[in-house]
């Protein structure tokens, strides 16, 4: 038997399970409803992008034996996120280091998307209990008799466009929040402000927490 064999109950289970816990808030979803928050629309959809190849690779590298490594080696575990954490207080550097300067004469700077979706890759990737929740949650849906690698990958690139859809639900309410709540340089620069605040609170959160949680 080759592939993946979910059918009837079994795959309910899964995309019920997905659902729940990829529309639970964790790194990914706090970077991308805040880069929605300062940049609009269309930066939340490059983090949505970003963020989903970085979970994309933590799947793949879950089939290739990198969740076993972490929970096998505390160092390993512990350099992966110490590295996640530097980058998430990197982010907040930079979003002050923005709210700072000078404003452009006529409307805003446009943002820079393929930047946005990178650091949104990173922010996943660097988020070794994504590795860690695929090792412990794609097992329980994998018929033994199959190539557990192929199966791992597939599930998880599931996992991954139920996680999209989930973003993108997010990036929308946080668009249309801000649409409410109204433009201009003052929002801009409570939404950097905030935006720098969450950087840093997730990073010291990401420092200081075990393996709880997943994205």
């Amino acid at each position: 038997m080759n592939g993946v064999s979910l059918a009837g109950p079994m795959l309910a289970t899964f995309l019920l399970a997905s659902l729940v816990l990829a529309a639970t808030p964790g790194p990914g979803v706090v970077y991308i409803v805040a880069r929605t928050l300062a940049q609009g629309r269309a930066a939340g959809l490059a983090s949505v992008a970003g963020v989903a190849m970085g979970n994309l690779c933590n799947a793949l590298g879950a089939s290739l034996g990198l969740a076993a490594l972490f929970a096998l080696s505390s160092v390993a575990f512990t350099v992966v996120k110490l590295a996640g954490a530097a980058y998430l207080v990197y982010l907040g550097v930079k979003s002050l280091r923005r709210s700072a300067e000078a404003a452009p004469p006529v409307g805003f700077e446009a943002p820079q998307l393929g930047r946005i979706a990178r650091d949104g890759f990173f922010v996943a990737l660097l988020n070794p209990k994504t590795a860690l929740f695929f090792a412990a949650f794609l097992p329980q849906f994998i018929d033994r008799d199959a190539s557990t690698a192929i199966q791992v990958a597939t599930l998880g690139a599931v996992f991954v466009l139920v996680a999209v859809v989930t973003d993108t639900s997010y990036v929308m309410a946080a668009n249309l929040a801000a649409a409410r709540i109204g433009g201009g340089r003052r929002f801009d620069t409570i939404g950097r402000y905030a935006a720098a605040a969450t950087y840093f609170g997730l990073g010291i959160f990401t420092a200081a927490t075990g393996s709880r949680g997943a994205r």
